[in-house]
C-alpha cells in the first residue's frame, strides 16, 4: 500500500515532540504539507529543523500558539485558514489523586484535551465539507476506556474525545469527511522517558524500563512492552489517507492489546 498525500495540507497540534512529531513526520513522508505546532517559537523552529534533516524534500511550516486557549486556536486559523487533514494531538496528563485535584486543574484538562480539538474541528470541518474531502483525527487513549484510578481527570477527557469524534462523524455523514479517534496505549515519548528516568538508570535502558512499567501498571498488555511513537503515527497516517475512506466514527486502538475487550 502506497499512501500518497500530495497536495493535502495537514495541521498537527502539539507536534514538536513525541507522538505529534512522529505524526508530522509520517504525514510529511507521505507527501502532505504539514503545519507543525507548539506553544513556543523556539520549540517549533527546532522541530522544523529536525524534520528538514529527516524528511528529504518534505514540506513543513510552523505556527507557535497555545491551542489550549480560544485565542491560540483563532490565531492558528487566521494564519492557516484551510486544512485537509486535522490531527488533534494536544493533550496533558499526569497522575494525581482524585481528592487532591482542584477545579482549576479540571478546567485546564478540559480546555487542553477537549476544547482545543473541538475549536479546531469546528473551524476546519466546513472547508473540508465544501471541498468534499477531509480527515479529522482525535488522539484519545486506552485510558478513555480503561480509566486509571490515579488519572481520573485525564481518563475523563480521553473518553470525551471518543464522544466528540463519534458524534461529529455522524454530523458529517455523507460529506466525504471522516472523523475518527486513535487510542494509543503506553508509548515511549520524551515525557515518558523523563517519568521513567530512575527505572532507566536502574534497568539499563528506556526499553527495559518501559517494559517493567507496562507489566506492572498495564498487565493486560499483549505486546508486553511500550509502543513507539512511530507505531502510533503509522495508524494515524493510514487514517488520514485516501485508503481509509470507509473508516469513520471509529475508535482505532494502537494500545498493544491493553484494553481487554473484543
Amino acid at each position: 500500500m502506497i499512501i500518497d498525500l500530495s497536495g493535502k495540507t495537514a495541521i498537527v497540534s502539539a507536534s514538536t515532540l513525541g507522538i505529534g512529531y512522529a505524526i508530522a513526520k509520517g504525514l510529511g513522508e507521505s507527501g502532505a504539507t504539514v503545519v507543525v505546532n507548539g506553544r513556543k517559537q523556539g520549540a517549533v523552529d527546532k522541530a522544523l529543523a529536525a524534520l528538514a534533516d529527516e524528511v528529504a524534500g518534505g514540506k513543513f511550516r510552523g505556527f507557535a500558539a497555545d491551542l489550549a486557549t480560544a485565542e491560540g486556536c483563532a490565531a492558528l486559523v487566521a494564519a492557516e485558514p484551510s486544512a485537509d487533514i486535522l490531527v488533534n494531538n494536544l493533550g496533558v496528563y499526569g497522575p494525581q489523586d482524585f481528592f487532591e485535584i482542584p477545579d482549576s486543574e479540571w478546567q485546564r484538562y478540559f480546555d487542553t484535551n477537549i476544547m482545543s480539538g473541538i475549536r479546531l474541528a469546528r473551524a476546519y470541518a466546513p472547508g473540508m465539507v465544501e471541498r468534499g474531502w477531509g480527515r479529522i483525527i482525535f488522539l484519545s487513549s486506552e485510558s478513555g476506556l480503561n480509566i486509571p484510578a490515579d488519572m481520573i481527570h485525564y481518563g475523563l477527557t480521553k473518553t470525551a474525545n471518543l464522544s466528540v469524534s463519534r458524534g461529529l462523524a455522524k454530523r458529517l455523514a455523507g460529506t466525504g469527511v471522516t472523523v475518527n479517534a486513535v487510542l494509543p496505549g503506553p508509548t515511549i515519548t520524551e515525557g515518558v522517558i523523563g517519568m521513567l528516568k530512575e527505572d532507566t538508570e536502574r534497568l539499563g535502558s528506556v526499553e527495559a524500563a518501559g517494559e517493567a512499567f507496562v507489566l506492572t501498571n498495564r498487565p493486560s498488555t499483549i505486546i508486553r512492552r511500550m509502543a513507539t511513537a512511530e507505531e502510533v503515527a503509522n495508524l494515524v497516517v493510514y487514517t488520514a489517507s485516501p485508503q481509509a475512506s470507509a473508516t469513520t466514527g471509529a475508535a482505532l486502538r494502537v494500545d498493544g492489546g491493553v484494553v481487554d475487550s473484543l
